[in-house]
């Protein structure tokens, strides 16, 4: 039987060259839409900083604790990546987008009818799901044995190397990040380093989400939360669209060139038992500029369990999530997030 073709939209970069208004599937149910999702608030203060170069050290260790209390996420500076490896692997990603159709479906992730790695777009699961405004090329880079470089591009010719690079780099700062939290818990240093397993998985999303000529009708991408331990985010420009949720108000993120951005994933709050948890964020659209960025989201391994760390634990603080095993937890992330809706909150005691 031939696949149904609300399974395989058409990319957004082709529809929004051609199209005034964003077809049925892309547009937000009345009941889903602000009076404008443009209208959300400046942060209250200053988006937190924290210094990779100086932690542990107690006060730099007290900014990222405040950071993971206030907002679960934060901006890292002295990081170790050259402003020119970041010019780099966001010249690639801007290449890569602009390259022809056909050689961009050389990447393709319909392999088989539906391949979450590639090219393309989100799952598609019901044919009433509302779609994002964007497309998006996924790839495996971590474990490095398990890299399935028949989605990887080969133009530009430099895509591959610089992915490389970057992501030894951003590996080298989940492990600094993921230390220092394990510390101001009171942890062994390596702690969740070991709780997510030596071959724990990483991927490697590049966002390109094309201008619109209603944005107030569409998201870039859905409210949602990370599902892993860590996102490290590059934005390629500074086009802004993200904003988080605190306290149910919305803010607006700043958007500055040449900076990291870190939040926390689901995975890790279930870990810590909910005492930093994971932002609910989303992505919007504007009418003029396309927006570039590139997630690294750092995972859990498969077979791994998840659930609050014991030495959390007591009689005055129980676990506050339901146990789980980690790809389990993924399929129901998928399951859900077609939905709008957050699977961790059903995993909540």
């Amino acid at each position: 039987m031939a696949e149904e073709s609300w399974r395989v939209p058409t990319p957004v970069q082709e529809l929004a060259a051609v199209v005034v208004e964003p077809p049925n599937q892309f547009v937000l149910r009345k009941q889903d839409r602000p009076g404008s999702l443009l209208l959300a608030t400046d942060m209250p203060e200053p988006i937190p900083m924290v210094d990779l170069s100086r932690l542990p050290a107690a006060d730099e260790a007290a900014k990222l604790q405040s950071a993971l209390q206030r907002w679960g996420l934060f901006l890292v500076t002295n990081h170790g990546i050259e402003a020119s490896l970041m010019d780099a692997v966001t010249g690639a990603s801007r290449d890569f987008f602009h390259l022809p159709h056909k050689e961009k479906q050389k990447c393709s992730n319909l392999i088989g009818g539906k391949q979450p790695e590639g090219y393309g777009n989100s799952l598609v699961l019901s044919q009433d799901q509302i779609l994002d405004w964007h497309d998006r090329l996924l790839l495996r880079v971590e474990p490095e044995d398990e890299r399935n470089l028949s989605y990887w591009p080969k133009e530009p010719e430099s895509f591959r190397d610089i992915l490389h690079e970057y992501a030894s780099k951003t590996k080298t700062i989940r492990d600094i990040i993921l230390r220092a939290i394990a510390k101001i818990l009171e942890f062994d240093e390596n702690y969740f380093i070991s709780q997510i397993g030596e071959k724990a998985p990483a991927l490697a999303r590049f966002n390109y989400y094309p201008p619109c000529s209603r944005p107030e009708l569409v998201f870039g991408v859905k409210p949602h939360s990370d599902g892993g331990v860590l996102t490290i985010v590059l934005v390629a420009n500074d086009v802004a669209g993200l904003q988080v949720q605190r306290d149910g108000i919305w803010y607006n993120v700043p958007s500055k060139p040449h900076t990291l951005l870190v939040n926390l994933g689901d995975s890790m709050e279930i870990m810590n038992n909910g005492i930093f948890k994971s932002p609910v964020h989303r992505v919007l659209t504007n009418t003029e500029q396309e927006r570039i960025s590139v997630a690294m989201f750092y995972n859990v391994e498969g077979q791994k369990m998840l659930e609050p760390a014991v030495g959390l634990l007591d009689e005055n603080r129980p676990a506050r999530y339901m146990k789980i095993k980690a790809s389990d937890f993924f399929v129901g992330i998928r399951e859900h997030i077609s939905k709008g809706k957050r699977f961790i909150e059903t995993l909540k005691i």
